[in-house]
């Protein structure tokens, strides 16, 4: 276990591939300076990889004061053994008091380990990151500056606020999209660590001999405008409409779970707290009843615009605009409306 270091820096565990730094990364950045200026510390990347010193400079713009580089040429494919190994020697060494990860497939899989290893706790799928007092029920004693981990619980039903006063770092993974990305700063600079690791046989028992990787079709968080699609459409064939439209208003097309489990639209288009959150200009909800999980995903937009026959539904309390009426009435005329004034 890793002594309390109050004093200690926040960390985000920078992610990239071939040399690409993942978005959530970037994103944590914002809320880790808000920590760190919160605390009094400095905010820290760690950075392994192969040849990736380069990346030091866009972490820095994007709000770093200091980035802990690893480089080896046995980082240069993501291994949990190997990635593990790494933040494990860093913290152990440095002491941070808290190290935020992105919830992408590859921090599920590596904040594991590394609480595992240092005997720390760790928060999985945050939404939201505050820092605060906690007064233990029992002894009363209170804890000052902790770190609140905040995500849904019960299938979204409640919000959980969790607290680790005695296992240190504070960790946490945190879902991409919630955290709004910094703006760019091209002249900041920073301090640069450079570090070395040693690895056992066992820390790399798996070669990698080929990669194929399919990118994501659609990139819900950069877009504007997005016409999300429901249960309530009905079928694959009427979703044509929601398409339609949002091909029209140069946006995305994207869906709740419910019409991704019916086959409505793939898995990569989907919004909500299994998908993707997303907070663009305008988003409207075609069909989408508006439940936690999905609301979760999208509750952010600048406008939202809810369609359902059900005057009821819980969409429109989350909802800018409403209309109820049958979406198949509706968006012809929007889109007859629209081609009108273009």
């Amino acid at each position: 276990m890793i002594e309390v270091n109050r004093q200690g820096e926040v960390w985000v565990f920078a992610e990239q591939r071939s040399g690409h730094l993942s978005e959530v990364s970037l994103e944590l950045l914002s809320k880790g300076r808000e920590l760190a200026d919160t605390l009094g510390v400095k905010l820290a990347a760690a950075l392994p990889g192969a040849q990736v010193k380069t990346l030091c400079s866009e972490l820095f713009s994007h709000g770093a004061d200091k980035v802990y580089v690893v480089e080896d040429g046995h980082l240069a494919q993501y291994q949990a053994t190997s990635y593990a190994r790494v933040l494990t020697v860093l913290i152990e060494k440095h002491k941070p008091q808290i190290v935020l990860y992105g919830a992408t497939c590859l921090g599920r899989d590596l904040a594991p380990r590394v609480a595992s290893a240092i005997k720390a706790g760790l928060t999985a799928d945050c939404t939201d990151l505050q820092i605060g007092d906690y007064t233990e029920p029992g002894s009363k004693k209170e804890h000052k500056n902790l770190l609140f981990q905040i995500r849904p619980a019960f299938g979204g039903n409640i919000i959980a606020w969790i607290v680790n006063y005695d296992r240190w770092p504070q960790m946490a993974t945190v879902r991409e999209g919630v955290m709004p990305m910094p703006e760019r700063n091209g002249q900041a600079t920073g301090e640069i660590v450079t570090e070395s690791v040693s690895f056992s046989a066992e820390d790399l028992l798996i070669e990698l001999i080929e990669q194929h990787r399919t990118e994501k079709k659609v990139n819900l968080k950069a877009a504007r405008i997005i016409v999300a699609g429901g249960a309530g459409v009905g079928s694959k064939e009427d979703f044509r409409l929601v398409w339609d439209l949002a091909n029209l208003l140069g946006g995305a097309a994207a869906g709740s779970r419910a019409a991704v489990d019916l086959g409505y639209i793939d898995h990569d288009h989907q919004v909500g707290q299994t998908g993707t959150t997303v907070r663009p200009a305008l988003y409207i909800a075609v069909g989408i009843s508006g439940a936690v999980q999905h609301v979760a995903g999208m509750q952010e937009s600048a406008k939202i615009l809810a369609i359902n026959t059900d005057a009821d539904a819980p969409i429109f309390s989350v909802a800018h605009f409403g209309i109820v009426a049958d979406f198949k009435d509706v968006i012809p005329k929007m889109i007859k409306a629209i081609k009108a004034k273009v």
